[in-house]
C-alpha cells in the first residue's frame, strides 16, 4: 500500500493510506468548476454511464441533467411532491443495469408519506411507484437513496420527527431500509423476516456509502450535541433516542466518528480510494474521514470550511472528481449571487 498526501492549507497535510488500485485518484479541493449555479436546493445526485449526472431540487420537484460546461436541462418534474421544511424531492439513484433497464430512482415527499418512486429516462412523464407509506414530516425525512454492490436498493428513512419510530421494529422510520429494485423484500440477508428494515435506532441519517471490502457506512444528524458515522451492519442498533453519540450500553453501536452538531450536520457521503467524505451543512465543510480498512476510521480533517457555504452532497464521479453541491437556499443559508451551485473538483494529474 502506497500513501498520498492532501494539502489541507495553514501548513497541515493530511497523510491518507490509498490502494493500489488506479480508481482511486486524489481530488483537487483547491480548483473547482461550477458545473452549475442559480439553483435552488440541489439534493440527490447520481450519474450516468456517459459521466453526466442527474440532480434533484427538493422545492422545485425538477430533476436536472448536468453536464459540465453545458446549461442544466430539466428531464422531468416528479409528480406528487408536497415541499414543506426539509421535505420536498430529495434522494436519487441511477440503477446498477441502466444500460439494460434505463432506470432512475427519487425518494420524496407526498401529501402522505414518503416514498420511492422510478422512471426510465427515455420515457420520464411515467414514474412508478416502487415503496410508500414511509411517515412524513417537515424535519427527519431522511431521504438518502443508493445502489450497494449487492444491486439492492438501500434508503435512509428518519424518525418523522418521533424519536419512538426509530426503536420500533414495526416502523420503517427511523431505519436504514434494503430492498429489490422493485421495492420488495430481498430474497436473503436482511436481518429480520418479510422486513425491509436493514438497520434501527436512527434519528436522520442521510449519507450512505461503500467501501471497496462491502462495507456500508452512513453519515447520520445528532440532536443537539453528537453527529455520527456508523458503520452500518445487519440489524445492527444504533441507539437513537436512548443513545446520542457513543455510550457503554451493549445493546447499541457506537459510531466510529462523532462531531459536534456545529461542526457537521452531515448529509451526502461518498467514499474514494480509503478516505470518506461526508458534506456538512451546519459546519459549512467537507469532511475527510480517513478509513482504516477494518470498518474503524482515524482522526478527520475538514475541506473548503466556511468556502461554499452549506454543502448539501458529495458524490465522486466516474473519472475521480469529487462533485459537491451547496444548499444555502434551503432557507439556513446565506446565498451567494450564484447559489446553490454545483461545484466539480478534478482528479490531480
Amino acid at each position: 500500500m502506497h500513501r498520498t498526501m492532501i494539502a489541507l492549507g495553514l501548513g497541515a497535510v493530511l497523510v491518507v493510506a490509498a490502494p493500489h488500485t488506479a480508481s482511486a485518484m486524489e481530488p483537487d479541493l483547491g480548483n473547482p468548476q461550477v458545473v452549475a449555479s442559480g439553483l435552488t436546493v440541489p439534493w440527490g445526485l447520481g450519474f450516468l454511464p456517459d459521466g453526466s449526472a442527474l440532480v434533484t431540487e427538493r422545492n422545485s420537484a425538477r430533476v436536472l441533467r448536468v453536464t459540465p460546461g453545458s446549461a442544466p436541462a430539466t428531464v422531468t418534474t416528479i409528480a406528487g411532491v408536497a415541499p414543506t421544511g426539509e421535505a420536498g424531492l430529495l434522494g436519487l439513484a441511477v440503477s446498477p443495469t441502466f444500460g439494460q433497464d434505463n432506470l432512475v430512482y427519487v425518494y420524496f415527499t407526498s401529501a402522505t408519506d414518503n416514498r420511492i418512486a422510478r422512471f426510465r429516462l427515455d420515457a420520464p412523464a411515467t414514474q412508478q411507484v416502487v415503496l410508500s407509506g414511509l411517515a412524513k414530516a417537515s424535519i427527519h425525512d431522511g431521504g438518502r437513496i443508493a445502489f450497494g454492490p449487492d444491486g439492492m436498493l438501500y434508503a435512509t428513512v428518519g424518525d418523522a420527527g418521533v424519536t419512538s419510530n426509530a426503536q420500533n421494529q414495526q416502523s420503517r422510520n427511523g431505519k436504514i431500509l434494503r430492498m429489490r429494485p422493485d421495492g420488495g423484500v430481498p430474497a436473503s440477508g436482511n436481518p429480520f423476516p418479510n422486513s425491509l428494515v436493514y438497520s434501527l435506532g436512527h434519528r436522520n441519517p442521510q449519507g450512505l456509502a461503500w467501501d471497496a471490502q462491502g462495507r456500508l457506512y452512513a453519515a447520520e444528524f445528532g440532536q443537539n450535541t453528537w453527529d455520527e458515522v456508523n458503520q452500518i451492519v445487519a440489524g445492527g442498533n444504533y441507539g437513537w433516542p436512548t443513545v446520542e453519540g457513543n455510550s457503554t450500553d451493549t445493546r447499541f453501536r457506537n459510531p466510529i466518528v462523532v462531531w459536534s452538531t456545529a461542526e457537521a450536520s452531515p448529509s451526502g457521503a461518498t467514499i474514494d480510494g480509503q478516505t470518506l467524505f461526508v458534506a456538512a451543512l451546519r459546519g459549512q465543510r467537507l469532511w475527510s474521514v480517513p478509513l482504516n480498512g477494518s470498518g474503524g476510521a482515524g482522526t478527520p480533517s475538514a475541506f473548503l470550511q466556511g468556502r461554499y457555504g452549506r454543502l448539501r452532497t458529495v458524490e465522486r464521479a466516474p473519472d475521480g472528481a469529487l462533485w459537491v453541491t451547496t444548499s444555502n437556499r434551503d432557507g439556513r443559508g446565506t446565498p451567494a449571487a450564484t447559489d446553490d451551485r454545483i461545484l466539480r473538483f478534478p482528479p490531480l494529474p
